[in-house]
């Protein structure tokens, strides 16, 4: 059986037992991770299509007319009647049905059958033929980010090892297995900014499969229904009705039986399947675990409230439910939600899928939403071994996207990585001094609560705490937002005004510790330091300075002349505002080398890795040329690769 292995502790205490519970991310093999994405079997069908119409047309403000549109389309199609194949199978005819209207202002419908992909792009096709159609895309489904779990070897060693210590904060199994808090070379330091912030009056929202009991987590948002399941489906939810319902309880998401095994998989159904992974249980005890409670681990902020959003269940989640859930946790309206009275400060989304993250998917528009309301949102890179580029919502702009290192720094070798990276944090590396393979060892995990049903969840009919270790980002993930709940506590605790979602990113940034060694791959700005990020964010009266605050701001079309290296790296900015097209930043004359390096929203790397974009050519001539810019403030690293340059010019210009 493939399984994460655990161990537990009897609710009156100590003897242990052997425990091996279910994580959907323990199905893995040792070498190679399993993030599924979008385009993989059991994704090959689709019944799902979200179609965003123009603003001022009918359809926009009209469900009857978009149903109408859709039909037409299905006829255009050739799908509104049956056909026989030539092995003689028929193929039923198309209906369709309206579903809802997304928070985003699109349109979900669905078909009365699975189309298959030929199908599905040619109804995409005559969707998109019509005028009033900004876009329309298939409901694709996005995943638990597929971790590793701890093997059996390790779980004998901490049976034998894990004793009660004498520590502080007390938790028995805190300084033996929780080298992430504290260690200084990998950890996150966490520990040390205890010692001024806990996370108390912050709401993280954990995105996710949501959460079951456990004697060492805080649920009271599930049990006081706050928390929601926005899952439509009743086959991927486990419930008997297509309703959303109050609670955000994990109902388990196995897939070892049919009908699961079928619909997730298709034709590589897999003689297993995969018993219920309770991710959002583990992603929630690493954000929030009760600590100093003289029960078994640790958690970053402790005293945060953990709000469960469930949108993962059989086979994933859709799109249309998770972009929802984004805006619904952020502050927003869902018809036929209640409205949350404490929105999150924090969202962390340890899920994904392959795909682009443009303004087809709604997940664009529910992010810039909650941004806009300044939540600050945090998302797994992903466990691809692939440029995060291509996987969303880790894509998305404005997200905090967290990539994985071990215990000596080194990125972990499954991570995925890329200019889109903005930080990363303590996954695991699994094997010994952060190798790709060889010995898995304990401090090549991160180890926390869990659940131990293989479908559906053990606690309260057995009432013991169980841990396990995993290693991925989605491990990673809740250290950074565990970290913003910190900062954002100790600013509530100081009297002093919040951060904006891009102040915060900036703190993150400035405050992460520099990489032990030479990444192989960009991985961000550097390791998350939760201690430094919250001293950075109380040493002055005000809050930080934004992103890039001593960067030398540049007047649109203005030519800046005389401009000579510094050691650093010289930073320039400029204010793109909303309607502006074709963003035009070059360096030009003087003597020397330049590089060129540019970043939306914060300031660049000091080696430029993490830049969006970046021009280097011998000499001090360098363009870079952005078609469709971001309103925001873009910073300009110009750096000398050979040693320096002199008198350059810099510029900056749109066109509005």
């Amino acid at each position: 059986m493939k399984s994460l292995h655990s161990f537990r502790i009897g609710a009156l205490a100590a003897a242990m037992v052997l425990a091996i519970p279910a994580l959907h991310a323990a199905d893995l093999s040792k070498s190679s991770p399993r993030f599924i994405g979008v385009g993989q079997a059991g994704e090959q069908s689709f019944d799902r299509f979200i179609i965003t119409y123009k603003n001022g047309s009918t359809e926009r403000s009209n469900k009857d007319a978009v149903l109408q549109n859709v039909k037409a389309a299905v006829s255009r199609a050739g799908l509104d009647r049956a056909t026989k194949s030539s092995t003689g199978a028929t193929t039923a005819s198309l209906s369709v049905s309206y579903k809802r209207k997304l928070a985003v202002g699109s349109d979900l419908v669905r078909t009365s059958r699975k189309l298959s992909q030929s199908e599905a792009d040619a109804l995409v096709a005559q969707l998109a033929a019509d005028p009033a159609v900004a876009s329309v895309q298939r409901d694709y489904k996005r995943y638990a980010v597929k971790d590793f779990a701890a093997p059996a070897s390790l779980q004998a060693t901490m049976l034998a090892a894990a004793q009660p210590q004498a520590f502080t904060p007390n938790d028995p199994y805190y300084q033996q297995y929780q080298w992430n808090f504290f260690n200084a070379t990998g950890g996150a330091d966490v520990n040390n900014a205890w010692d001024i912030a806990d996370g108390s009056g912050v709401t993280v929202a954990v995105i996710d499969t949501g959460i079951t009991q456990h004697p060492d987590l805080d649920y009271s948002l599930a049990t006081n229904n706050i928390g929601y399941d926005f899952i439509t489906d009743s086959f991927v939810s486990g419930r008997t009705t297509d309703d959303r319902v109050p609670g955000g309880w994990d109902l388990g998401d196995w897939d070892n039986t049919q009908p699961y095994l079928q619909e997730c998989y298709g034709s590589n159904n897999p003689n297993d399947g995969e018993p219920s992974s309770w991710h959002g249980t583990v992603v929630s005890g690493e954000v929030a675990e009760l600590t100093n409670n003289g029960l078994g681990m640790a958690g970053v902020a402790y005293n945060a409230k953990v709000l469960p959003v469930r949108v993962l269940g059989h086979c994933g989640g859709y799109d249309s439910d998770i972009s929802d859930a984004i805006e619904w946790a952020s502050g927003g309206h869902i018809d036929g939600v209640p409205d949350l009275a404490q929105p999150a400060q924090v969202i962390n989304m340890s899920l994904g899928g392959q795909g682009t993250c443009d303004a087809s998917v709604p997940e664009y528009t529910a992010i810039k939403d909650a941004i806009s309301r300044g939540t600050t949102v945090v998302v797994a890179a992903g466990n691809s071994t692939a440029d995060v580029s291509n996987f969303t919502p880790a894509s998305c702009p404005g997200v905090v996207a967290v990539a994985s290192n071990g215990i000596t720094g080194k990125r972990a070798f499954y991570s995925n990585y890329g200019k889109g990276v903005t930080i990363s944090a303590p996954g695991g590396g699994i094997y010994a001094n952060d190798a790709s393979s060889g010995t898995e060892v304990d401090n090549g995990f991160v180890w926390q609560a869990i659940n131990e049903g293989t479908t559906t969840p053990t606690y309260p009919a057995d009432p013991t705490e169980a841990y396990g270790g995993m290693a991925g980002t989605s491990q990673a993930s809740p250290h950074v937002a565990g970290t913003v709940a910190l900062v954002v506590g100790a600013l509530k605790e100081a009297g002093l005004p919040a951060l904006s979602p891009a102040d915060m990113t900036n703190v993150l940034v400035k405050s992460a510790r520099a990489f032990p060694v030479t990444e192989d791959h960009p991985i961000g700005a550097g390791i998350v330091d939760a201690n430094a990020a919250v001293n950075l964010a109380l040493n002055n009266d005000n809050p930080p300075p934004s992103p890039g605050d001593d960067a030398t701001p540049l007047t649109k079309g203005v030519l800046l002349s005389g401009q000579n290296s510094t050691s650093t790296g010289n930073l320039y900015s400029i204010v793109v505002p909303a309607g502006a097209t074709t963003l035009n930043i070059r360096t030009l004359g003087g003597s020397g080398n330049v590089g060129l390096y540019v970043k939306a929203g914060s300031a660049p790397s000091a080696n430029g890795s993490n830049a969006d974009f970046s021009s280097i050519k011998p000499g001090t001539s360098e363009a870079v040329v952005i078609p469709q810019p971001q309103a925001t403030t873009y910073y300009i690293l110009v750096t000398a690769p050979q040693g320096s340059f002199n008198n350059i010019s810099v510029l900056a210009d749109y066109n509005q």
